[in-house]
């Protein structure tokens, strides 16, 4: 049976932010970081596929700013809209846990000085986690909230390989469960769609093992191309093409109706807020427009979340990648050449013949 969700047919990190925090509350966006360990080709890694020069920075002109100007920056901003008076601050670009511990601890007693700020939120990968990671942020767990978001992006080895995200599937799930182990912490997920080959299937498919794992909320993003990165090159090169809406949208109402009621969802689409370095979809420009389509689209099929998750069903808690998540899904042999020619690029022949 659907939830009363205000007439959405999820749950959504509003709903549950306000159940905790009796009030409503804005998620802050920070930038502090400024690399991450594929941008530094750690262990032969290279920049991921689809990450531009701001390193998934919603707002880059925050960088120009302390860390407690930007706080302040943002409540001006929001409570001159009267809607909120509680925060959780987002520390959201790059690899927020590549950084040394003290320099961190620093940064969370800033954020924390706000009376405002309810907890924090931090943005990572999850082969950056380390036991000395986890212990600062259960010392933080102790007097605040406390959530960490693994961009996990795909349980499918193969689309983090299109990706060059530098870890596998079965590391995500590591993380995970290291995590776990400190239940003060809440652990988040980012995931993407739209990756070459990928079907309604996979999404599902994602959903139902994600529905037996220990995390608190997920977050969705459609994969889209931007300037000035591998993907765009891909793009002009014509071997990848994003998704249209609608197959997006079938993807994203069907992986929510298998995840189970309890589980917050972030948001349903990727925004791109710098319009000039979109290339495409344009959708994605649009926020409201693609949470519109993809409401309705739910509405007119009946779709809720949790409507196809059994409930009944015993916990897997599964610590195993299923080996149909390693299988190779699209034919990498056309991408590998061009990642070839892109490394190593064909001598330029000079064509004008001597007349000596």
């Amino acid at each position: 049976m659907q939830k009363n969700w205000l007439n959405r047919p999820y749950y959504s990190i509003g709903d549950y932010y306000k159940e905790r925090f009796k009030d409503r509350v804005y998620k802050a966006s920070v930038s502090v970081a400024d690399t991450c360990p594929n941008r530094l080709g750690l262990k032969g890694m290279q920049t991921c596929t689809f990450c531009d020069i701001w390193g998934s920075a919603a707002y880059e002109e925050q960088r120009e700013f302390s860390l407690e100007q930007q706080i302040q920056n943002v409540q001006n901003k929001i409570q001159s809209m009267g809607d909120y008076k509680k925060f959780v601050v987002y520390f959201q670009s790059y690899t927020n846990s590549f950084m040394g511990i003290r320099a961190l601890e620093a940064m969370y007693e800033e954020a924390l000085k706000f009376s405002n700020v309810v907890g924090l939120v931090i943005g990572t990968r999850p082969d950056c986690i380390s036991p000395a990671m986890i212990n600062l942020w259960k010392k933080f767990a102790q007097k605040t909230y406390v959530s960490v978001e693994l961009g996990a992006q795909s349980f499918y080895d193969n689309f983090l390989e299109f990706e060059k995200r530098g870890h596998t599937a079965q590391q995500t799930l590591n993380a995970i469960y290291q995590l776990a182990e400190a239940p003060e912490i809440e652990v988040g997920l980012h995931m993407i769609f739209g990756h070459p080959g990928e079907t309604v299937e996979h999404a599902i498919e994602q959903a139902k093992f994600i529905a037996h794992l220990p995390i608190q909320n997920v977050k969705l993003h459609n994969l889209h191309v931007l300037k000035h990165t591998i993907l765009e090159k891909y793009y002009e090169k014509g071997l990848y093409k994003p998704v249209d809406l609608d197959l997006y949208t079938a993807m994203v109402a069907n992986f929510i109706q298998y995840l189970p009621s309890h589980i917050p969802i972030q948001r349903l689409s990727a925004l791109s807020s710098r319009w000039d370095e979109l290339i495409e979809p344009a959708w994605t420009k649009h926020k409201m427009i693609v949470f519109q389509h993809i409401i309705d689209a739910m509405h007119a099929q009946k779709i809720f979340q949790g409507k196809m998750h059994d409930s009944q069903q015993s916990p897997l808690l599964p610590r195993e990648l299923p080996v149909a998540f390693q299988a190779e899904i699209y034919d990498q042999t056309l991408f590998n050449n061009y990642n070839a020619e892109l490394k190593h690029p064909a001598p330029i022949i000079n064509s004008i013949t001597s007349l000596g």
